[in-house]
């Protein structure tokens, strides 16, 4: 069987029909998931997009790779030292070896690398084809790429082939001529002029005064369908309607590529995997059409599994799993080994039984922009996600923030006031995980930390004081009071005394 991987970045999984939204945004993926398994709580584990990509191919928490965000120490790994392998722990240790000693011949039609400088994901990758835009190739331009590698390659050899599709990454930029297709349709029924007045009135970082950024660029975005400041309810459905167009768009050519295989007789012979590195918040924490956050619309994600011949891998699964727990999976399932040095691992056995399997709780990590861990659970017969905030990255975050999921699916209702009881559970989690993460680490820093000794989230670096004058200047004077607070300068340091 060859594997087809293909990585939608920026794809929140409830934008999706076949996870039950009314929007028809996208059929081709729905078809797969009729005819093969959707995961309903499937979890990166370090957010957003290169700590992520770095934790799903090397089977590892960033906690241990030292991959956490975006810039600074924590950006690289950590250094292996005098007992590094002649190929280094991504290549000896990873995903795409495991796939090599299978017999996979692997190949990514990805730019990831290029945009994040993130060369050690690279490792094990037999193949490496660079659409050349850093990110901004739009799907026509990677669906393309795919085709003819597929022409050319489709039935000489067993394969893994990762196509990784930006849409609907921000910029909002599906081609002018695919029109707007959801414009008669309505926005999620969620976001009411009451949520959105709240959010407005809000601040923070791609929040809808300033939704590109910190700051509001002359004449705007320069995207049409993200007008600039979101200052009203169009413009908030202009947003979404954005947003749709690009996973539209993304799904008609994942189209494009399935009647490739179909062309070539492949079909049946092809697992079709869709996944996400990360998802999207739209609102949620009063973050817009950005992934911020260790909460539940950045960290969990879409997975569908179309595998041929296989009459158990039908259906929903809804056990929790990291997102390299399926990639483990799939070296099980194949007759691989998974590496002992990893943390994923394999619910092949729960799959043939017919049982969802997973884990008790999952710990999110966020180290671009903010510095946060979420412990993701269930207790009592409802879903509960616990953030513990380090670093609020210039948002409206307190140090401990609990949402009930299961009567609060759009994290509305901070809970941690009234709930100490859940708090403390959720506290006891993480501080079990980050035992357990010590003992299997090789180096004794936690990345976060570094994150936070370095001057924080990296894509907060240095905005501050700029964003507490724009603050005042639009009438948000106690939003700025209440980050000066939380932000003081740091005190000078002391002379030497020689």
């Amino acid at each position: 069987m060859n594997v087809l991987y293909i990585d939608i970045d920026s794809l929140r999984r409830d934008h999706l029909g076949c996870y039950g939204y009314h929007r028809d945004t996208s059929p081709v993926i729905d078809s797969l998931a009729r005819d093969g398994i959707r995961f309903d709580n499937v979890y990166v584990s370090d957010v957003p997009c290169h700590p992520s990509r770095t934790a799903l191919w090397s089977g590892r928490h960033g906690m241990r790779t030292g991959v956490v965000g975006h810039g600074g120490t924590a950006c690289e790994p950590f250094r292996e030292g005098p007992e590094r392998a002649w190929a280094g722990t991504f290549y000896e240790e990873g995903w795409m070896r495991a796939m090599r000693d299978l017999d996979y011949h692997t190949t990514t039609i990805s730019s990831f690398g290029e945009r994040h400088g993130c060369w050690h994901w690279y490792a094990g990758f037999n193949e490496i084809i660079n659409p050349g835009k850093a990110g901004m190739e739009n799907a026509d331009e990677v669906s393309a790429l795919a085709i003819d590698w597929m022409q050319r390659n489709g039935s000489s050899k067993k394969w893994f082939l990762h196509v990784n599709v930006w849409d609907p990454h921000t910029p909002y930029r599906a081609p002018e001529s695919f029109g707007n297709p959801f414009a008669d349709k309505p926005i999620p029924e969620w976001m009411t002029k009451e949520v959105f007045e709240k959010s407005y009135a809000g601040y923070g970082p791609h929040s809808p005064q300033e939704p590109s950024g910190f700051d509001v660029k002359p004449g705007g975005s320069g995207y049409e369908r993200m007008p600039s400041p979101i200052s009203d309810m169009d413009r908030v459905k202009a947003w979404f309607n954005g947003y749709d167009t690009g996973i539209l768009y993304a799904d008609y050519h994942v189209g494009l590529i399935i009647e490739e295989l179909k062309r070539q007789n492949l079909f049946e012979d092809t697992i079709i995997v869709i996944g996400a590195d990360h998802g999207e918040n739209l609102g949620e924490l009063n973050v817009w059409g950005d992934h911020q956050t260790a909460d539940e619309f950045t960290c969990n994600v879409p997975l569908i599994m179309h595998w041929p011949g296989a009459e158990k891998l039908r259906g929903v699964n809804r056990g929790l799993h990291y997102h390299f727990d399926w990639a483990a999976t799939l070296i099980d399932r194949l007759g691989g080994s998974v590496p002992s040095l990893w943390d994923g691992q394999s619910f092949a056995p729960a799959l043939e039984e017919a049982k969802d399997g997973g884990r008790e709780f999952l710990v999110l990590s966020q180290g671009a922009w903010a510095a946060q861990r979420g412990v993701r659970f269930r207790f009592e017969k409802a879903d509960w996600l616990m953030l513990r905030t380090y670093h609020d990255g210039f948002k409206d975050f307190g140090p401990v923030t609990l949402f009930n999921l299961s009567d609060d699916p759009h994290e509305q209702n901070d809970l941690s006031g009234s709930r100490a009881d859940i708090v403390g559970r959720a506290s006891r989690l993480l501080e079990d995980w980050r035992t357990g993460m010590n003992r299997r680490s090789d180096s004794d820093v936690d990345p976060l930390v570094t994150v936070m000794k370095e001057g924080g989230p990296f894509h907060c670096l240095g905005e501050l004081p700029a964003y507490l004058e724009r603050l005042r200047s639009t009438g948000r004077e106690a939003a700025a009071d209440a980050l000066a607070g939380r932000h003081p300068a740091p005190p000078p340091r002391r002379k030497s005394l020689n």
